[in-house]
């Protein structure tokens, strides 16, 4: 039988009554957990020394230091430490306050062990998630950003390399992909990057403006060039002068507009509305469009002369549903953001909540994932972020595409498990953390599950036996 090297949970049970103590250790070490005990309050404080648990067990009620007391002498570890209290049915609003304080949860006597059972998994669940967000802001400090961007999947590594080599440049890049992947937020990247960054960055959102007031945002007016022009107004070629001029939704101008954008990107000078003097202006052009290029061109609704001007680099922005590497990532930045400007205190997203969120189809890509997260943020009352706090169609989702391909009518049920969770641990870059999250079952239980198919492997039930 192959040698079980997963490290073993430590559990320490702070319990005055010595036959309830012991058998509330053997209980815990019979499911794998590593177990020790204390008879009171300041012995637990010294076993937490040298044991080091990541769960306390503790009593409300011992001689010298009691549950509550030592619950309040750790509360500076309650970081990495979990506190669960145990308490008779009478002092129930005592372990309730004792929750405020930064307890766990608390169990009452006697102690029914399935409900421990089931507390014990979901605190190695959560300490699970807790070290993989320590990990995932380690990332964003270190590899997960680039600029303003966050991502160190495959498909967005690519794009850094693309914008590395031409934002230092003066050339104008067309940023192509669908609603909510980021554009503007690469346009910005592309100015910080490049040898105007302490020049404006001017953005217009040409979609966004009816036509007829576009050529004036775009250019500019002088006073009485139209009614209703009661002051000279300077456009944003003007706005951007020795900085960049970002045009989002290019594709949706008007026509006879994209003439006089294209004269003014030929010429470099633009001339106000109702002006009589042209201008010189030295402005670097980021444009970016949702719709395919090439279609635009077809439809009429993009001048061909004006699609080569402005893409003389293309950069085609990844949806998220192909950059499902990045979504922890993303949530992590956003989780940080939306504390900070709601003034909460969310550490995560929990394992079952991080299944839905991950299996996902994000239509609305970046934009709409970012929005579900501030929502969530806003909702949750505690530090982490459950099934509940996410919006309905969360919950409306068939189970993520490629997995069930796998599986055929006939296999046995171990040989599916196998090759479902081999799939997941691919996806996920054989990090077990995420893995088990998005099969919704603790890390514990995944582990036991590759040490079994490692055990009928090492006994001769291959995968095709």
């Amino acid at each position: 039988m192959a040698e079980d090297t997963t490290p073993k949970t430590r559990v320490l049970i702070a319990e005055d009554d010595t036959s309830a103590r012991r058998g509330l250790m053997e209980l815990v070490r019979s499911w794998g957990f590593a177990a020790e005990g204390a008879a009171d309050g300041e012995e637990a404080l010294e076993r937490i020394t040298s044991f080091r648990p990541s769960i306390v067990l503790a009593d409300l009620a011992m001689p010298r230091r009691d549950g509550l007391g030592l619950l309040r002498a750790l509360e500076g570890d309650l970081d990495d430490l979990t506190f669960v209290m145990i308490t008779g049915q009478g002092s129930i609003d005592t372990a309730v306050a004792a929750m405020k304080e930064g307890a766990f949860d608390y169990l009452t006597k006697p102690v029914d062990p399935r409900r421990l059972r089931l507390l014990l998994d979901k605190v190695v669940e959560r300490q699970d998630t807790l070290r993989e967000v320590r990990t995932l802001r380690q990332q964003l400090h270190s590899v997960g950003q680039f600029g303003r961007i966050i991502g160190n999947s495959p498909a967005i590594r690519a794009i850094y390399r693309i914008i590395e080599q031409a934002a230092p440049t003066e050339a104008s890049i067309l940023i192509c992909g669908e609603s909510g992947t980021g554009k503007e937020l690469t346009a910005r990247t592309i100015h910080q990057l490049s040898r105007r960054a302490a020049q404006p960055f001017v953005g217009l959102n040409c979609a966004a403006i009816p036509e007829a007031l576009l050529e004036s945002e775009m250019f500019g007016h002088e006073r009485g060039a139209f009614t209703g022009a009661v002051e000279r107004r300077t456009g944003c070629f003007e706005l951007a002068h020795r900085g960049t001029l970002f045009l989002d939704e290019v594709a949706d101008m008007a026509p006879g507009i994209q003439a006089k954008l294209l004269r003014a990107l030929q010429e470099r000078t633009v001339r106000r509305l109702g002006g009589q003097r042209e201008q010189a202006i030295d402005v670097r052009i980021l444009a970016a469009t949702n719709a395919d290029p090439g279609l635009a061109i077809d439809a009429g609704r993009l001048r061909e002369d004006l699609f080569y001007r402005l893409n003389v680099v293309m950069l085609e922005l990844p949806p998220l549903r192909d950059r499902r590497d990045d979504i922890a990532l993303l949530v992590q930045s956003f989780l940080e953001e939306f504390n900070t400007r709601n003034r909460k205190q969310v550490t995560a997203v929990d394992a079952a909540a991080m299944q839905r969120v991950e299996a996902y189809g994000w239509p609305g890509n970046i934009r709409q994932l970012r929005n579900v997260i501030e929502r969530a943020v806003i909702l949750s009352r505690g530090n982490f972020i459950e099934p509940a706090h996410l919006p309905p169609e969360l919950h409306e989702q068939a189970p993520p595409a490629g997995q069930a391909d796998a599986l055929t009518p006939g296999m046995r049920v171990d040989d599916a498990e196998r090759r479902l969770i081999e799939l997941t641990l691919e996806h996920t870059g054989n990090n077990k953390t995420r893995a088990a999250a998005i099969l919704g079952i603790s890390v514990k239980t995944l582990h036991n599950k590759l040490n079994r198919f490692k055990q009928m492997n090492a006994g001769g039930e291959g995968a095709g036996a």
